[in-house]
């Protein structure tokens, strides 16, 4: 393909070049804003805990509607829409763009829609693609997820239309969680059920809101005939769900040793002299 100067200087006369001391200027504003707004959200989300996930779903908000703005404003100031000059260079370059752009600009509508529609917000518990953990942003191009083991997740927005998602707390501070135990299909099922029980009420992570059902069930578990007891408490904030899981967890294994609650083995067990 010959290289075309004429068509070259036709494209730099679309650019207004004045316009790039204006479109660095609206960057550093925008960062600037972004910033405040950062640490205004973080400090007032320390001060007012229980209205944490509504100052994060602001920020995002306020973040998204920035980006936004910046960005056409920062095309406005660097690119000279002249209709005569458009009408010279055709519809080709504007064809191109538009393809390369595509991508981005559904991106884009996917984010307002997720704004508008709601199906989850900042600070939610969300499995995605078999992704768990919690929204930390909701941007232009993609939604942010930072995993319980510290991975963040960035996911397009346009994907977010067309797979399915589910949260666990849909903007509450409170969420449901299911801890499992298992113990073996001889013990003391009633007295390890009370164990459960008392452990999770006794726990200060613990919302007493809501109920926290024990459900019993026989299973098989590594190959032992068990019972599992599983408990559906609510956490009384959703950044401490593992804190929770662990505290309820050790209180319970605890209860089990001293009750003498054994775990799942092979029967006949041998009789044991301590009981």
């Amino acid at each position: 393909m010959d290289f075309d100067p004429g068509g070259m200087q036709k494209i730099f006369q679309l650019i207004r070049w004045q316009g790039l001391v204006s479109a660095l200027v609206i960057s550093a504003v925008a960062w600037v804003l972004l910033r405040s707004i950062a640490t205004t959200v973080s400090r007032l989300s320390t001060r007012f805990s229980e209205r944490r996930l509504l100052l994060q779903q602001v920020e995002a908000f306020l973040r998204f509607v920035i980006y936004f703005v910046a960005f056409f404003a920062i095309v406005l100031a660097v690119f000279r829409f002249d209709q005569n000059l458009l009408t010279v260079l055709g519809g080709t370059l504007i064809f191109t763009a538009g393809f390369a752009l595509k991508d981005l600009a559904a991106s884009v509508l996917a984010g307002i829609i997720i704004l508008i529609d709601k199906p989850f917000q900042v600070g939610d518990r969300v499995t995605f693609g078999g992704s768990y953990g919690q929204i930390v942003s909701i941007g232009l191009r993609c939604v942010r997820m930072l995993t319980l083991d510290h991975n963040t997740v960035t996911i397009p927005n346009s994907r977010l239309l067309t797979e399915m998602a589910s949260t666990g707390n849909d903007g509450a501070l409170e969420m449901q969680i299911a801890i499992d135990f298992y113990i073996g299909a001889d013990q003391d099922v009633d007295r390890a059920q009370r164990v459960v029980e008392e452990a999770v009420l006794s726990s200060r992570y613990v919302f007493l809101g809501r109920p926290a059902p024990v459900h019993v069930a026989q299973v098989i578990h590594q190959n032992h005939f068990a019972v599992r007891l599983r408990v559906r408490p609510y956490v009384l904030d959703v950044q401490y769900e593992e804190d929770f899981a662990t505290d309820v967890t050790k209180r319970v294994l605890r209860a089990f040793t001293e009750h003498h609650i054994d775990p799942p083995a092979m029967l006949h067990r041998g009789d044991r002299a301590d009981r």
